[in-house]
């Protein structure tokens, strides 16, 4: 691509903000050219804003490192910098929610990866592979403002990538589910940084995680909803029940899940008919070789003891559901183990598929 896309990152110092940086260096279509964050690192070059505190183990881009850093809290100071930016804030949601508005106002797309807006009814909150549909919402999110170029998408939160796409793949099969309990063992990666302490977290495991199961329990639902009168009407199924729990590990979320089928008892797959389900599944991305976009979404491995983070994460550079462990279950009809990145699919690198789909669906074409 001769001519990339400029792109900004707001929270850039923070850790989602990092692993944008860093994941985009060389990225084929965008180019990073406008970074901001807090008032107290405004002023500074990137470099020096972070050289205490980069947490993503290689060197700071070096396209990066000598942009100066302005405050994320002015939005005009992006105009003429980049043609959309990256939200990685760390604020209040209502202050979150007020700033990627203002930025949309200016003209200036928001691809976030924030929460604050993810129950915005006009407001996408994309997996790609699965409802890229609900892209259509965006042309009355612009009507609703009065907003000529800019609008906000946003990808769900982290956890939900492990059973997402499994779970829209049988739906997809003509397997619809019912009801699903589901228990996470969530990275400390997703807390960010600093983080939990480490002395809570060494020999430990803590079984609260303030919002997350409220998140895990419903984001599904507006994820599997449809587009209607200008707006994202959630899905009614399927039930879900969820216990979200922090793990000792650095990088990936697992997921523990039993699953009901909204199907007579005949009609019902068996467990060579879901896996194959599985290992067919692709999508949008998948056939628009977005350059972000997994070969393979959903990979299953046949060992007893897999998923793990540390061997699995990195399946398809971060970007696939990885799963294992598919039986009966005692109680509803099947039950498994599901990994993904949760730092990668589930932030930064899910952030950059989803400003992929809107680039290559032509919402960038007239910035």
């Amino acid at each position: 691509m001769a001519n990339k896309i400029k792109v900004g990152v707001l929270g850039a110092t923070g850790m989602v903000g990092q692993r944008y940086i860093k994941l985009l260096e060389n990225h084929p279509w965008f180019e990073v050219t406008y970074v901001a964050a807090s008032p107290r690192s405004a002023g500074k070059l990137y470099k020096d804003a972070v050289s205490s505190r980069w947490l993503i183990g290689a060197d700071i881009p070096a396209a990066v490192a000598n942009l100066t850093v302005e405050d994320a809290n002015d939005e005009k100071k992006a105009l003429g910098k980049c043609q959309f930016v990256f939200s990685a804030l760390e604020m209040g949601k209502d202050e979150i929610k007020a700033l990627e508005a203002a930025y949309a106002a200016e003209g200036i797309p928001v691809v976030s990866n924030a929460s604050a807006n993810r129950w915005t009814e006009d407001v996408p909150m994309l997996v790609p592979e699965i409802n890229y549909s609900h892209l259509d919402v965006i042309a009355d999110q612009k009507k609703h403002h009065g907003w000529d170029k800019g609008f906000i998408a946003v990808k769900p939160n982290c956890s939900l990538q492990t059973y997402m796409m499994p779970l829209h793949a049988l739906i997809m099969a003509g397997y619809p589910v019912k009801r699903m309990i589901v228990t996470t063992l969530q990275a400390t990666s997703g807390a960010g940084y600093p983080g939990v302490p480490s002395f809570d977290m060494i020999d430990n495991i803590v079984p609260f995680i303030g919002g997350e199961e409220e998140k895990t329990e419903k984001e599904c639902l507006k994820i599997l909803g449809k587009v209607a009168d200008g707006k994202i009407v959630n899905s009614e199924y399927p039930k879900v029940s969820s216990t979200c729990t922090r793990v000792p590990v650095i990088d990936g979320h697992t997921a523990c899940v039993s699953l009901e089928f909204d199907l007579p008892e005949d009609k019902k797959p068996g467990l060579e008919e879901i896996k194959k389900v599985w290992a067919s599944y692709k999508s949008l991305p998948q056939e628009l070789n977005l350059p972000s976009a997994p070969e393979h979404p959903i990979v299953y491995r046949e060992e007893e003891n897999r998923p793990q983070p540390r061997r699995d994460r990195e399946t398809e550079k971060g970007m696939a559901c990885v799963i294992g462990r598919l039986r009966p279950c005692n109680v509803f009809d099947i039950k498994f183990v599901a990994l993904s990145h949760n730092t990668k699919r589930g932030a930064a690198l899910g952030g950059i598929l989803n400003a992929e789909l809107l680039k290559a669906k032509g919402f960038f074409d007239n910035l």
